[in-house]
């Protein structure tokens, strides 16, 4: 059986998340929510953090200002604030684990994903880095996202996809994907398999040095 684990980035965003929760609640279906930091400084961000918390979806950081992968920066201190400063506005809500998503830039894999200092301060904080092995673009107008994410599907045995919380992005159709994975018998899972999941409570799982900025070729 194909299995699928759903992830949503960059909210909580009022007049969008909601409507996330709601198809979701409909469907009976568990998530893992990647929040943006600068999302939740605002009383309605954190009210939405704690709906989504409070239904059982799981609560991951995925950097306080989604602008500048930590790689593409190097200066001292960057990536520290961007993780930690979310993680204090996360508070109580977090997962046990800690799940951190670094931004990819439009979902890309490569050495701009994390700095030493990101996975130095990943590791003594013991955090969880989870990344995807699918990205459908679902904020893209005018793409079909279902069908690549059925593609996607069809492809691997576990998917870990890649959708938004943002406008423009996945609500349109999120409930139209939800049932084509049902009438293909995918079972969707909120669990995450071991192989997007390259630093577990901080220690290192398979951490490609390609995904950290100066690394490869050493």
């Amino acid at each position: 059986m194909k299995r699928i684990s759903l992830t949503f980035d960059n909210g909580p965003i009022p007049g969008v998340t909601e409507r996330v929760l709601e198809i979701l609640d409909k469907h009976a279906v568990l998530a893992t929510f990647m929040v943006v930091g600068k999302n939740l400084e605002h009383p309605a961000g954190q009210a939405l953090l704690a709906e989504t918390a409070a239904a059982g979806h799981w609560i991951g950081n995925h950097t306080l200002t989604h602008s500048i992968a930590l790689g593409d920066n190097p200066e001292p201190g960057y990536a520290t604030h961007e993780i930690s400063r979310t993680q204090e506005l996360i508070g109580a809500h977090a997962h046990p684990e800690k799940f951190f998503r670094p931004f990819g830039n439009a979902g890309l894999l490569g050495p701009h994903l994390l700095s030493e200092e990101a996975v130095e301060h990943l590791q003594r904080n013991a955090y969880t880095c989870l990344l995807w092995n699918s990205i459908p673009r679902d904020w893209v107008e005018g793409e079909d996202w279902v069908a690549r994410a059925v593609e996607h599907v069809q492809a691997q045995d576990w998917t870990v996809a890649v959708l938004h919380d943002m406008p423009g992005a996945s609500v349109g159709r999120l409930d139209e994907f939800l049932v084509r994975m049902r009438d293909m018998d995918v079972r969707i899972e909120q669990t995450l398999p071991d192989p997007v999941l390259p630093i577990r409570r901080g220690k290192v799982a398979g951490l490609p040095d390609e995904y950290v900025a100066g690394r490869a070729g050493r």
